[in-house]
């Protein structure tokens, strides 16, 4: 028999008929000959590569049959390749049959699927990632063990040491997805993972848009991973020390994006997470330096009482409260900072522009309610009302804020949701008083802020809230990735072609 099934492997070469008859006959008694299992294998493959269509699907169909034994890993190499493939059926069909495989044998199935990441050609490398980030976590979970999942992760690390921003983003997903990797242990290993691949070892190069961009890239994978027991001192440590310092400096090359904006919001988010930190006082000082670069003194006024023609500083709010959000923060680690750390002049001057911040506030936050008083529903989803219930969440947070650093001596407890952020339930048991950013109660003057006289009435500045707060939903926000070439490394050194 051993002649006839030659002969049918022999039929390959032949007319179309003959090559649909090869493309089933050959898997069909494929078990039965070992000895011509290479031959077999290559002689499938060559009707994988057909110029027909249909005799290409057929063979590619009937592939898993191969994937006995040690034959499949190098099955999974095969079909992995032939995701590169622009005929939709055909593609349709190469996935239906890694996926077989993969229930079949996954350790054997990724083995293949990671050989072409790291050494396939490109268009391959990324069908494979893409595969891997959209078909894993529809996998049972007898298919996907602890075993194959530390199998996933090992190989991960591999390509991660050679990784564009868009293929390091779709790792992150593919990685958080993993069952072994939800417990606090498997965060903490995946923060570890995101901070070797942001390099927080090196030199910050403000001026250089790839170093901004990776560690921007890096910092958003990181921060849905932080928790109470997840502590992202290490981010917050680099982005005080290196980033605030540089903060006016900074490149991106996105257009029309307030990178100093992203930046801060990052540092926001990550201060309620960070732990115990080595250089504490050192990096709240730079942080309460450059909250004081945007919160102005008030403008000198003339004898008569008259604004001495100087214009009325802008207030920058969006910045205010990301700075001061992460001020309040990590200033909770090291209270006496304010009265200790400070001299008396500087605890002063801090004081007198948080006053003029606050005034300049409550005439903001007065006239916002009064354009948003009994709208409801559709009248508030228009461009506009949604860009000033935003900036009303912002002033709301700032006021709550300020008050606390008013207290003598200031006082660290208010909770505010930051304003891009979905806002959390309040637990019962919290006191929700002037802490209720939602309230439509004007709330109280801070108790320090002086009293009303001619030069209070101060005018907002227009428009300033519709530039800054495009890209406030933080979740849609992808710009740092789009078209960005080859991002973060050549990976030019890798072999390249066919290697059934």
């Amino acid at each position: 028999h051993k002649d006839a099934y030659q002969a049918i492997l022999d039929g390959v070469k032949g007319g179309a008929k003959e090559k649909r008859l090869a493309a089933q006959f050959i898997p069909k008694f494929f078990k039965h000959f070992p000895e011509l299992a290479d031959s077999a294998i290559n002689a499938q493959l060559d009707l994988c590569e057909d110029e027909d269509v249909s005799i290409r699907r057929q063979a590619i169909k009937e592939l898993p049959q191969f994937a006995t034994g040690d034959n499949l890993p190098r099955v999974a190499d095969i079909l992995t390749q032939l995701l590169q493939s622009d005929d939709s059926a055909e593609f349709n069909l190469v996935n239906n049959a890694l996926l077989s495989i993969f229930k079949m044998d996954a350790k054997g199935t990724l083995g293949g699927l990671f050989s072409q990441i790291l050494q396939g050609e490109d268009i391959v490398r990324e069908r494979a990632i893409k595969f891997l980030s959209t078909k894993l976590k529809t996998l049972p979970e007898e298919v996907l063990t602890k075993e194959v999942e530390e199998f996933i992760l090992t190989e991960s690390k591999k390509v991660l040491e050679d990784v564009t921003g868009e293929e390091f983003v779709l790792f992150m997903k593919i990685l958080s997805g993993l069952k072994s990797l939800q417990t606090v242990s498997g965060r903490q290993q995946l923060v570890e993972l995101v901070a070797e691949q942001a390099d927080l070892e090196q030199t910050f190069n403000p001026s250089d848009p790839d170093c901004v961009d990776r560690l921007l890239q890096c910092t958003r994978q990181a921060v849905p991973l932080f928790s109470k027991n997840v502590h992202s001192t290490k981010f917050v440590t680099y982005f005080c020390e290196h980033v605030l310092p540089n903060l006016s400096s900074l490149t991106t090359p996105v257009e029309g994006v307030d990178i100093q904006l992203e930046v801060l919001k990052l540092l926001a988010e990550m201060s309620s997470f960070c732990g115990d930190m080595e250089k504490l006082e050192s990096n709240l000082k730079k942080l309460f330096d450059k909250l004081l670069e945007y919160m102005p003194l008030p403008p000198e006024e003339a004898e008569n009482g008259e604004n001495a023609g100087n214009e009325e500083p802008k207030l920058q709010f969006s910045y205010v409260e990301c700075l001061l959000y992460s001020f309040h923060q990590l200033g909770r680690k090291l209270p006496d900072f304010l009265t200790a750390k400070l001299n008396a002049e500087k605890l002063k001057d801090f004081k007198i522009r948080l006053q003029y911040f606050a005034r300049g506030l409550q005439v903001y936050i007065r006239q916002l309610r009064l354009a948003l008083q009994g709208k409801t529903g559709e009248a508030l989803k228009t461009e506009e009302n949604k860009i000033k219930v935003v900036a009303l969440k912002i002033t709301n947070n700032i006021n709550v804020l300020i008050k606390d650093l008013f207290h003598i001596p200031p006082s660290y407890k208010s909770t505010v949701t930051l304003s891009w952020k979905p806002v959390q339930k309040a637990d019962a048991s919290q006191k929700r008083t002037s802490e209720d950013t939602s309230s439509s109660s004007p709330p109280k003057k801070a108790s320090a802020g002086p009293k009303r006289d001619a030069r209070q009435i101060y005018n907002p500045p227009s428009g300033k809230y519709s530039s800054n707060l495009g890209s406030f939903s933080y979740e849609q926000r992808g710009g740092f990735r789009g078209g960005r070439g080859r991002g973060w490394g050549g990976r030019g050194n890798r072999s390249r072609g066919r290697i059934y």
